[in-house]
């Protein structure tokens, strides 16, 4: 596998390097975007995780593709632009929101009620059982 870059382009409004790419890879398929990331990482000397790889189009009958990516300042400033899937793709999701899901994931799981007291549905249950009570009485 072989890659060259195409074109490099410096975008300061969004603080980034955008870069379009061919890869060309014979008697391969076409290669993972992890592989490519490491790959346009020691070419251009970047991070590997400043890198978010946008799209890889294959081309029919020659083992050759080209791509787009974006090489950013930081990964925080990465999840800051890009999409969401996009980020998803590149598994570029932060060590911040995976911290985040887990202790949200933690956070929902009501803890065990403590001897001689109820739990919260054990509770909600009891005025839905006393309203009952009272409709059948009032007929």
């Amino acid at each position: 596998m072989e890659i060259e870059i195409d074109s490099k382009k410096n975008n300061p409004l969004f603080n980034r390097t955008e870069v379009r790419f061919t890869i060309i890879h014979t008697s391969e398929g076409t290669p993972n975007r992890e592989i490519i990331r490491s790959e346009l990482a020691e070419k251009l000397n970047a991070k590997k995780e400043n890198i978010i790889i946008n799209n890889i189009n294959s081309s029919f009958g020659i083992q050759q593709s080209t791509g787009y990516a974006k090489i950013y300042a930081s990964p925080k400033k990465s999840e800051e632009l890009e999409r969401k899937y996009i980020l998803k793709r590149n598994k570029a999701t932060g060590k911040q929101q995976k911290k985040k899901e887990e202790k949200g994931e933690s956070e929902e799981k009501p803890e065990p009620p403590k001897e001689g007291e109820k739990s919260a549905e054990e509770k909600e249950e009891k005025p839905k059982e006393e309203a009952k009570q009272s409709k059948e009485k009032k007929e």
